[in-house]
């Protein structure tokens, strides 16, 4: 029996607890509260690893089993003992917490793990499910500590650090080139660049050594309302795992597949409306299919006289605004059908005289000679003239008309 568990109780474990199972509850809550992955928990990361800092040490254990902290007064193992910054870096080994950034502890001493890059995976969304949002289900593989031997590669103790190159992973060899020699950095081969070495009996069976395996795994992707493509999503901590260092994320960005009727202009739709000429001239109706399965029908007044590439807006039927309520427009640009050649009669075609605005009248062209023309289809003679110019052609390659040889 124990006296008291307030420590256990700090890391979550039972006071019967191997060292193993204690060492990995230290290191799951540590990698949690440190200060550079949760700003706000410094006092929890501090008792966490006070409470670990007395019992990872035997005397220090079996003293607080039997006396409770109390007993502990004398032995150094006060809130003013061991840095927990200095507990958490012995714990983990060096490296810089953040990738790269530059938190040091103190005496520029590195802080802890560094973190694993961010994985950054592609999603094709259609413009109807960034209309309406959507939850799509996203399988992708990742590296996993392995599960049989925690992440150490084979059994407790078997891991031995390389002494070739110190557990560094590489080694610097000298090379002469000539007069000059050259200092060179390469891969260790004892131990294969991992700064490790474990004794092939030993191995973990089910990651052969290597402390990692492959996961399948499942993220539910929520796309919102109004999501733009580029815009990102992210699950943090859900990167590769590694030994000794803290997860990246998982970044998902949005690929927004292109539209068959509409294009997006921030949060506007443009659409593209054919019309014929009656309903361009005389009024009318058409109807768009919107995004959500919805029906606009289109209303052309009498009279507005629509003309090609003329633009209109239908307000408020656009895309949904990010994380907001209020949409964008819809803005309509027109093209017009003109019916085909010889499509009516020459009595209908003189009605339109008292239809249609009068035409123009011919200026007074004075004293210039005036040819009146009609014209033709232009693409038989846009036939015409390539044909002539490949027969151009032909004569140049062959000298052209009228080109004699030089006599000698």
């Amino acid at each position: 029996m124990v006296r008291e568990t307030k420590f256990y109780d700090v890391l979550g474990v039972s006071p019967d607890v191997s060292e193993g199972e204690l060492k990995k509850a230290y290191r799951k809550l540590a990698l949690k509260y440190h200060p550079d992955k949760n700003p706000g928990a410094g006092d929890k990361f501090k008792e966490i690893s006070h409470a670990y800092e007395i019992l990872s040490d035997g005397e220090k254990r079996q003293m607080y089993d039997q006396y409770g902290e109390e007993g502990l007064n004398g032995q150094g193992a006060g809130m003013g003992g061991m840095d927990a910054e200095d507990l958490f870096s012995q714990l983990f080994g060096g490296g810089i917490f953040g990738g790269g950034g530059g938190h040091g502890g103190r005496g520029g001493r590195p802080s802890g793990p560094r973190r694993g890059k961010d994985m950054v995976h592609q999603l094709k969304v259609s413009l109807e499910d960034l209309y309406a949002g959507k939850s799509s289900k996203l399988a992708l593989q990742k590296h996993i500590l392995c599960p049989k031997c925690d992440g150490k590669g084979g059994k407790e103790g078997a891991v031995q650090t390389c002494r070739s190159c110190n557990g560094n992973g590489v080694r610097i060899v000298m090379r002469q080139m000539g007069p000059m020699i050259q200092q060179m950095q390469q891969p260790c081969g004892d131990c294969r660049g991992e700064g490790e070495i474990v004794n092939e009996r030993d191995r973990c069976k089910h990651c052969v050594g290597k402390k990692i395996i492959s996961e399948r795994k499942i993220l539910e992707v929520h796309i919102d309302k109004g999501m733009r493509d580029g815009q990102k999503i992210t699950f943090q901590g859900e990167g590769d795992q590694a030994p000794n260092v803290i997860p990246g994320d998982i970044l998902i960005a949005i690929d927004e597949k292109p539209h068959p009727r509409f294009k997006r202009q921030g949060d506007d739709l443009v659409y593209e409306a054919r019309i014929d000429l009656l309903t361009a001239l005389a009024g009318g109706q058409f109807a768009i299919s919107h995004l959500d399965d919805r029906v606009l029908l289109v209303n052309v007044l009498p009279g507005e006289a629509i003309k090609p590439d003329c633009v209109k807006v239908i307000p408020n039927e656009g895309m949904p605004a990010y994380r907001h309520h209020h949409h964008g427009h819809m803005f309509v640009k027109f093209s017009v059908e003109f019916p085909q050649p010889n499509w009516a009669t020459p009595e209908v075609i003189a009605k339109l005289d008292t239809i249609l605005p009068s035409r123009p009248q011919m200026p007074n062209f004075g004293d210039k000679h005036v040819d009146e023309v009609v014209l033709a289809d232009a693409e038989a003679y846009q036939t015409q003239n390539t044909q002539r110019g490949y027969e151009d052609e032909d004569e140049d390659q062959r000298g052209g008309p009228g080109v004699q040889c030089a006599q000698q």
